[in-house]
């Protein structure tokens, strides 16, 4: 574990099943507050579905099977019964965009208007400010009525990361955020994530090694549903504990 006196998010024997494949294998971790934590390792190692323990949108595959605990602030996630509410405090980017067929405004202020604003004014800030922080605003910002499903791909994932940052969350997801996002885009959002970790926590799953090693603070290397190593970012990429680690982060394991 990652030591700290003020965790944010505590994973204790955490197991997930799908069907009769183990995803996650009895892992535990700690993720301490208003970091950068990145989760490297294989495909197929159980990163995307830890993220979606965290804000427990793994409810959304059938025949998932999980044990073990995922605490934020000392609560299990999963005994929470408003889950609005935790997806809220626990925002969440996926890989692909997934943009809601609405105008780019809608787009962003829905999740606001659900939590309850109306004000327009209120809606207008929030809405320039997510997608400022997302790197967007000044391509978009004399389109807001176009609908968001005509945007670019690149464009689109940025609409999504938008999307999540408009309530504001105590922690951001990241799946391979920028998968569809060019270099230079790619580079300015790093810029604001490095900016955004002072008051939310950002759990980082990325397969670019060089990323992970770029942004995180803390980084755990995943591989076969297990927990292989996790620490400060430097250690774990310059002297690495596990000869398994050291293979990947040197790119002699796929």
């Amino acid at each position: 574990m990652v030591a700290t006196t003020d965790p944010h998010i505590e994973i204790r024997d955490l197991r997930v099943r799908y069907g009769t494949h183990e995803a996650l294998a009895g892992v535990s971790l700690t993720i301490p507050r208003g970091v950068i934590f990145g989760i490297i390792g294989p495909a197929n190692s159980g990163k995307t579905t830890l993220l979606k323990c965290i804000n427990r949108t793994i409810e959304f595959v059938a025949g998932t099977q999980v044990s073990g605990q995922v605490l934020v602030d000392g609560t299990d996630v999963f005994d929470v019964r408003n889950v609005y509410e935790l997806r809220r405090r626990v925002g969440m980017v996926f890989p692909l965009p997934v943009g809601l067929p609405l105008s780019v405004y809608e787009n962003v202020a829905y999740a606001p208007r659900r939590a309850g604003i109306r004000d327009r004014s209120t809606l207008d800030e929030i809405v320039e400010r997510s997608l400022r922080q997302a790197m967007l605003w000044d391509e978009v910002k004399d389109r807001l009525n176009l609908l968001g499903t005509r945007l670019s791909g690149g464009q689109q994932q940025r609409l999504t990361l938008a999307r999540s940052l408009s309530l504001e969350p105590e922690i951001l997801c990241l799946d391979e955020f920028s998968i569809a996002i060019d270099p230079v885009t790619t580079m300015k959002i790093e810029d604001i994530l490095r900016e955004l970790k002072h008051r939310t926590t950002i759990v980082l799953v990325t397969n670019l090694v060089q990323q992970a090693r770029r942004l995180a603070d803390h980084t755990a290397f995943f591989s076969a549903s297990q927990l292989i190593e996790v620490g400060d970012t430097e250690s774990v990429f310059t002297r690495p504990r596990q000869r398994l680690t050291e293979r990947y982060v040197m790119g002699d394991l796929g």
